[in-house]
């Protein structure tokens, strides 16, 4: 069958890793992006073995852990207790199973460099705020009133914000998490922390201060750690009105090890603010227009599972193009997919991101007293790992075969 014309909107890993996809199936593929650079938001994240496996059916599974640092472990303790509340291994199997924590910028550049080599078209500077339905496929419209198309087919993967997805988000209920956080990139500071483990300190479920290290987002670099400190979705102004000296304060009497790291912190605006929100839209679809990544689904990212949901979301549909020529059948074979997984991890991380981020005072004692102790009765090791692993709901068991490809 003829190419089909494809508009992918947004130049984040869900948008890249479509393109990439797509394009190599011999798609004609036109990225859109609001910025004039298209550049990465943000700090650190994980790349779990689901997302790691998309990224080596693109061929950049040895770049990935080139840039990154191999994670092992995920581990908290509650302070002022010392009590232990989290403890999961990746692998506790020894099969060497593992995370990949990374800078976003060193996932972007991966993804971007790798559209530039294959000479797909980019539109910089263009802001994408409707799209319109036309005979047999959508043209796109841009804040200026310019139109751009018609496309067979629309991508959506410009993010929560996105206008395209609006109306699907408003009737889907988003809400904003009550907490979020303080994210900074900081040199790593060595011991005494490990460098194969997300650590993390808890006093009740209000406060969170975690240290993840995330390798090197250029190699000529020393490798970077993403520090971070819960916060109330709207305490920013107040946070910053309080002063770094006294924030520094209740950091050092939470957890005293993270010295190194406060002394690299001398003003706030090396501390960048992320808001949180949950959303799963009831369809991600609608006539020729698909949502991928955040547009379609987004959520706290205590379970570490953005960036590998945007990456999985990314292949599913590429995929569901191969098996049918049609694109409505396509785009329900992509919703299928993804259906299980994503509503799987959704419904795991609105129920359990309370116990470590909320006002709560209940939640945290169950955490501490209750949750924790359940979790080290097998099977809920294994179980736990299979969830940090992004392996719940089978996401690979119709894509095996191609993400070893």
């Amino acid at each position: 069958m003829p190419p089909r014309n494809v508009a992918v909107v947004g130049c984040g890993p869900a948008g890249l890793a479509a393109a990439l996809f797509l394009h190599r199936d011999g798609q004609r593929v036109t990225l859109f992006d609001q910025f004039p650079a298209p550049r990465p938001l943000g700090s650190g994240l994980m790349l779990q073995p689901t997302g790691l496996a998309v990224l080596a059916a693109l061929g950049l599974g040895d770049r990935a852990h080139a840039h990154g640092s191999v994670i092992h472990r995920m581990f908290g303790k509650a302070v002022p207790s010392g009590r232990t509340v989290l403890d999961v291994a990746y692998d506790p199997s020894g099969r060497g199973r593992h995370g990949v924590a990374i800078h976003r910028s060193a996932l972007f550049d991966m993804l971007m460099d790798a559209v530039i080599a294959e000479g797909l078209p980019i539109e910089t500077g263009t802001r994408i705020g409707d799209v319109e339905e036309v005979h047999g496929g959508a043209s796109l419209l841009d804040a200026s009133g310019r139109r751009h198309g018609p496309f067979d087919l629309v991508i959506d993967a410009s993010g929560l914000r996105s206008p395209l997805a609006a109306d699907a988000r408003k009737r889907a209920g988003m809400q904003e998490l009550p907490f979020g956080a303080l994210w900074a990139s900081l040199d790593w500071p060595g011991a005494p922390f490990g460098e194969h483990q997300l650590e993390q300190r808890y006093r009740r479920a209000d406060t969170m201060v975690g240290v993840l290290p995330i390798g090197r987002p250029d190699l000529a670099r020393p490798q970077q750690t993403a520090f971070f400190w819960s916060l109330p979705a709207h305490g920013h102004d107040a946070w910053r009105a309080a002063g770094l000296d006294r924030w520094r304060d209740d950091v050092r009497a939470i957890w005293p090890d993270v010295e190194p790291l406060l002394r690299q912190i001398r003003e706030p605006e090396q501390l960048t603010m992320a808001r949180y929100y949950h959303v799963t839209l009831r369809k991600p679809f609608r006539g020729p227009i698909a949502h991928i990544g955040d547009s379609a689904h987004a959520t706290s990212p205590q379970l570490g599972q953005g960036a590998n949901m945007a990456l999985l979301d990314a292949m599913a549909i590429a995929l569901a193009l191969r098996e049918y020529p049609d694109i409505g059948q396509a785009l329900m074979r992509y919703e299928q997919l993804r259906r299980l997984h994503v509503w799987t991890y959704q419904w795991i991380s609105a129920v359990f991101t309370p116990f470590y981020q909320s006002a709560s005072t209940v939640l945290p004692i169950l955490r501490d007293h209750v949750l924790w102790p359940l979790s080290r009765v097998p099977p809920m090791p294994s179980l736990l790992a299979a969830m940090a692993r992004g392996e719940l709901a089978a996401p690979f068991r119709g894509m095996r075969k191609d993400a070893r490809g």
